[in-house]
């Protein structure tokens, strides 16, 4: 583990005032799968403007239901594509690790993240119905996401 987070450490993911710095990499405590946690930073501000994390896992709840990849921006900062230039960050990284295809999910009403996925060149795949027994339910989350192809 410490590898893992050592390479991600040594990583520059910026583009122009945007810099993703790692936070952590353990288990995620929801999905279970190793993940790395990023702060995305302005780095003229020296401020966090957002979260974004790469889950390493390729379960099918991962897959199907969670994305691989998780984000959002702090409402101050929204309206920026942070979160598209972050997803755009993360690939070559995601992809190093083996992780190919890149599925992303979001929720159908959520146009904001659907209009990030978009621009950092994310094909949109289907809407599929999240199980009841799935435990997205428990934390809020809605019956059916977005699946999006990276």
């Amino acid at each position: 583990m410490n590898d893992a987070i050592e390479v991600a450490k040594s990583l520059k993911l910026r583009h122009g005032d945007l810099e993703l710095r790692l936070a952590d990499y353990s288990l995620h405590s929801f999905h279970r799968v190793p993940t790395y946690f990023f702060r995305m930073t302005s780095i003229e501000r020296d401020e966090e403007i957002g979260a974004i994390n790469l889950r390493i896992g390729s379960t099918p709840h991962i897959e199907r239901y969670a994305g691989h990849i998780g984000y959002g921006v702090h409402q101050a900062f929204r309206g920026h594509h942070y979160a598209a230039r972050s997803l755009v960050l993360l690939v070559p990284f995601a992809r190093s690790l083996g992780i190919d295809p890149l599925w992303i999910t979001c929720d159908p009403e959520n146009a904001a993240s659907r209009r990030s996925l978009e621009l950092a060149g994310a094909e949109f795949f289907e809407i599929v119905d999240v199980p009841q027994d799935c435990g997205i339910h428990r934390y809020g989350g809605k019956t059916r996401k977005c699946r999006y192809l990276l």
